[in-house]
């Protein structure tokens, strides 16, 4: 029985600043969500961002949300459904709700997702850059560190001349691209058919969340495969989007699509028809990226995924890091997610704590 649910914020600064087509980010501001049971605790996180960019959703909103309308349904036994949008926030209490469950029964989430793998193939999302030259530096770290692909965040003005650079210094190197939907439909055919003669794995979301139209008709004109992001919100609209052959490779966020149990749908039905799929990231703290390796372990996420090591963007972590292994990160095996935020760590990180009772 849950007896309370914490919304805690924490602030971790980024090692660098991350740079996207909508715009430098220098600190992760996290909303952490707490279940209390009698049995134990469970976390979950809410990967929205601190503004509404990336997607409607932001945290303060998504805490909102939570304080005022989810977190009381869960309370009285009331389903979440009943609210209307808001995948991030539910994703995250459902998150903390599993793992409290699991936690209690003594199983890792990987396990109760399906996963097979005890390590998982990981890459790493570089920012743009103002010059080539800085770019490569970055892209040399990551490559000495072992990363075993490298996406690179791109926006109009800023594309194929910074492909180019890397595709030049590394001719065998794991290479994709993301636009973030920074192009329009005419301006995505001319600027991006370039990188057809660059032999990269993927072009992910170059055009805005809701062409699926526009990206049908760019995947017709392009020979790089198109991927979606920020278009997958459900199993529906995956469905829909391969449907209509506006992409060929997907991307699934569990925050993006309401949960880990619909990311699972999306994941066996694009195993079923033979579509590659690979899990994204959201800057998350430890606790995220814990239960994205467990869902990145299911057999058909056969791309690495952007759930790189710690260190690639914080310093400390309110949890244990995760550690880069000849490429690889290891799935937490430990009951839920594996991992228990440091007291200390939260501690110090913390901005805000509020507690909602029974």
């Amino acid at each position: 029985m849950i007896e309370a649910v914490e919304l805690r914020r924490v602030a971790l600064p980024l090692v660098t600043p991350f740079r996207t087509s909508f715009g430098t980010q220098t600190v992760r501001d996290a909303l952490l969500v707490r279940v209390m049971t009698a049995s134990g605790d469970g976390w979950g996180e809410c990967v929205a961002g601190e503004e509404p960019l990336y997607s409607p959703e932001y945290a303060d909103g998504a805490q909102h949300v939570l304080r005022h309308h989810l977190v009381p349904r869960l309370l009285a036994g009331a389903p979440l459904e009943a609210v209307r949008g808001h995948p991030m926030a539910k994703a995250a209490l459902s998150l903390a709700v599993l793992d409290a469950d699991l936690r209690a029964a003594g199983r890792s989430l990987a396990a109760h997702l399906g996963g097979t793998r005890e390590a998982v193939d990981v890459g790493v999302s570089v920012g743009i850059f103002p010059s080539a030259g800085e770019l490569l530096d970055q892209v040399a770290a990551y490559v000495e560190a072992g990363y075993r692909r490298v996406k690179l965040k791109i926006e109009p003005g800023a594309d194929v001349a910074l492909v180019r650079a890397v595709r030049d210094r590394y001719p065998d190197l794991l290479l994709q691209v993301d636009a973030n939907a920074a192009y329009s439909l005419g301006e995505a055919a001319r600027a991006l058919k370039p990188l057809d003669e660059e032999h990269l794995l993927l072009i992910e979301q170059p055009l805005a969340e809701d062409d699926l139209q526009g990206h049908t008709a760019l995947a017709k004109a392009l020979t790089t495969p198109i991927c979606l992001d920020e278009s997958i919100t459900s199993l529906a609209t995956a469905t829909l989007a391969l449907d209509l052959g506006a992409c060929e490779i997907i991307n699934i966020k569990p925050g993006r699509v309401g949960g880990y149990a619909e990311a699972v749908r999306i994941h066996d039905e694009c195993r079923r028809r033979g579509v590659p799929v690979w899990c994204g990231g959201m800057l998350e703290t430890g606790i995220g990226r814990a239960a994205n390796l467990a869902l990145a372990s299911l057999p058909g996420f056969t791309l690495p995924g952007d759930i790189s090591a710690t260190a690639r963007y914080f310093d400390a972590d309110i949890t244990e890091p995760f550690v880069l292994d000849s490429g690889r990160l290891a799935v937490p095996t430990g009951p839920g997610i594996g991992v228990t935020p440091d007291p200390s760590a939260l501690k110090r990180l913390t901005t805000s704590v509020e507690l909602i009772r029974v």
